[in-house]
């Protein structure tokens, strides 16, 4: 997914409305319906999806959970001893549970371990859409949890408005 290609077919952004909170931001208020971005991350490079996603809701009113950390540190020990990392994870836990909506996007070529630990989670108990471009490595599994109940889309563009209106309709 290129840059070009995502804006190119999405509608324009307009005056920020949304809340945006970053991980391990307090949620001090809510405003509207909430999204949960999840999905995935490489620390230190990759993709950067979540920003193309924030810039094209931001002019709802709405709360965004972003969980990207700029100050990501590869050499936390993934533990729960680690107090980073426990706050990190905590903070996307809590925040899944709040949110009234899951958007989650598997990158070609990621694992995206968590991610699919966090879609797991959510499948059931929670309003999810997914976009799975080929070229994901579980593209299968993902196709088949998302059968019955659970809104999967191939491209970024059709992810952005499938978001869109699951915020903005009831």
């Amino acid at each position: 997914m290129s840059s070009t290609t995502i804006a190119a077919s999405l509608p324009q952004a307009g005056e920020v409305q949304a809340r945006i909170y970053r991980a391990p931001e307090p949620i001090t208020d809510i405003l509207g319906r909430s999204v949960f971005l999840s999905g995935s991350v490489e620390p230190g490079g990759g993709e950067r999806w979540h920003l193309e996603m924030i810039r094209r809701l931001e002019h709802l009113p709405v709360t965004i959970f972003d969980p990207w950390r700029d100050d990501w540190d590869n050499t936390w020990i993934q533990r729960k001893h680690d107090e980073r990392f426990a706050t990190q994870t905590r903070w996307e836990l809590e925040n899944l549970r709040r949110a009234d909506i899951i958007a989650v996007y598997f990158a070609p070529r990621s694992e995206a371990s968590v991610s699919l630990l966090e879609f797991g989670l959510s499948a059931e108990a929670k309003t999810v859409v997914v976009c799975c471009p080929d070229g994901f490595h579980r593209k299968g599994n993902i196709e088949i949890l998302c059968e019955e109940e659970i809104q999967l889309v191939d491209t970024f563009g059709e992810f952005v408005l499938a978001v869109i209106e699951k915020l903005t309709t009831s």
